[in-house]
Formats: C-alpha cells, sequence, structure tokens
C-alpha cells in the first residue's frame, strides 16, 4: 500500500508544528542584549512591508530555524517575529542567523 501523497504536506507541516511548540516550552526565547544591538550607536532601518525569512533562534539551549519575517534591522542585527501556534514571538538575532525565504509574500493572517 503506498503512502497518501495528497495529504503529506500538509501532516508535515503539523509535525513541524508540533516540534515547535514542544521546544518552545523547553525554554524561553533568546534575544541580543542592548549592549551587542548597539541600538544608539549603529543605524536601525524599519521596513514598513516585513519580508519572509527563515532564522536561527534558541528557546533555553535549543536551537531551531523558523519561518519569519523581518521587521528591523541594524548592519549586524536583524529582529524578527513568527508565530507558534497562534502566539507571536519577536527577538533580535545576529544578522548572519537569517537567510532569504525567496521573494514569497508573507501569509495572510501571519
Amino acid at each position: 500500500m503506498g503512502t497518501n501523497r495528497r495529504y503529506a504536506d500538509h501532516y508535515d507541516r503539523l509535525m513541524d508544528e508540533r516540534i515547535l511548540q514542544r521546544i518552545a516550552a523547553g525554554g524561553p526565547l533568546e534575544t541580543l542584549s542592548r549592549l551587542e544591538l548597539q541600538l544608539d550607536d549603529l543605524p536601525c532601518t524599519t521596513d514598513p512591508k516585513p519580508k519572509r525569512v527563515k532564522a536561527w533562534v534558541r528557546f533555553g539551549r535549543t536551537p531551531i530555524q523558523v519561518d519569519a519575517e523581518a521587521c528591523m534591522w541594524t548592519p549586524r542585527a536583524i529582529a524578527i517575529r513568527f508565530r507558534i501556534s497562534g502566539e507571536e514571538y519577536r527577538c533580535w538575532v545576529w544578522a548572519s542567523a537569517v537567510d532569504s525565504a525567496g521573494d514569497q509574500e508573507p501569509e495572510a493572517g501571519r
């Protein structure tokens, strides 16, 4: 008996969401400190239309890559936001922890 390809993506997304929920429950979301950000010394740009990105974040000591939106940035760091089970998370990460997600538009309701 073969696998049901019609619903495979759906179940993959559900499993990814459950993994994210479990990791998020394992510790607080880490963010860069004011000292690391140097917001008083570096220019900061705010994007009125945040771009979709993939970013590495840490919940406690556990790193995971999430689908996010880049909202603000400096030459060294990027402020992102993302959702897990409807709850919005926001943090600053190093610019090198972020990869472009392409030219896709943000999903409705995100």
